[in-house]
């Protein structure tokens, strides 16, 4: 959508995916952009356009999602965040906003994102939409020597589901990937160029297997090297997976901070 004579402005934002169905606008489902649309027009009283840095499937949450908005007059960026944060709904909420050049766009000028999927190894009732629970022992001393195998540019073919982007390329550059211990939960953090349609949530479901003594490191290696269907029934739940923060020129990847009813 064109908006002539426009100024356009950076939003970074943050949103509990449940109850939503993803990211993206779409027609008779509850979206993260569309609500986001409704409270601008609502705000500035006039049409705007909004894009986002990427998409989050539904139930996903982010931490740091940035998008562009783009409207017809100036308006402080601090009035621009408290006017809209009275709007939205309690689950999403602008953190920052600061008026960019007018060439500036939120998904084409992102150098890196990072994702963070959060697994809890006990039953939680204040965490459960943001974690994925396994009661399984795992052994995360195999898990992390199998993640490495992801760093680095690899064809994803069998972590992706190409129903989104059939002609989408597989090929991904991993810059890292880590995996921490936080008392109950186990933290799986990677930062890349981009990432397909539901791969960090497959990725994550077979270094899961890894741990649990299913797979090898060797079987990882394999799934990297020929198509596999097998990390397609391992997707793991919505609820754990965070789009962490958008990287553009110059940006440092920020410390890892989690939502409240994780921290306990």
């Amino acid at each position: 959508m064109a908006i002539t004579s426009s100024v356009k402005y950076k939003l970074t934002l943050e949103y509990d995916g449940t109850g939503y169905r993803g990211w993206q606008t779409q027609q008779n489902a509850r979206s993260v952009q569309g609500t986001l649309i409704q409270a601008a027009v609502e705000f500035f009283a006039q049409e705007v356009d909004v894009q986002g840095a990427g998409r989050t499937d539904a139930g996903v949450h982010a931490l740091g999602q940035v998008a562009h908005l783009t409207v017809k007059n100036v308006q402080q960026p601090r009035k621009i965040r408290e006017g809209l944060n009275d709007l939205l709904p309690a689950g999403i909420n602008i953190l920052k906003v600061e008026q960019v050049a007018a060439d500036f766009h939120a998904r084409h000028d992102a150098v890196a994102r990072v994702y963070v999927y959060v697994l809890s190894r006990v039953r939680t009732a204040f965490g459960k939409r943001y974690v994925w629970w396994v009661k399984d022992a795992l052994n995360t001393g195999k898990m992390k020597e199998a993640c490495q195998l992801f760093h680095g540019f690899h064809d994803f073919a069998s972590f992706a589901d190409r129903r989104l982007e059939r002609n989408a390329s597989t090929k991904v550059q991993i810059d890292s990937i880590s995996i921490e211990e936080i008392g109950d939960l186990i933290i799986f953090r990677l930062a890349g160029s981009h990432f397909l349609w539901k791969m960090v949530r497959r990725m994550v479901g077979v270094l899961v297997e890894v741990g649990r003594g299913n797979l090898t490191k060797g079987d990882v290696e394999a799934m990297l090297t020929s198509r596999s269907e097998l990390p397609a029934r391992l997707t793991t739940p919505p609820s754990g997976l965070f789009l962490a923060q958008v990287l553009y020129k110059g940006d440092p990847e920020e410390r890892l901070h989690l939502p409240l009813p994780l921290l306990r």
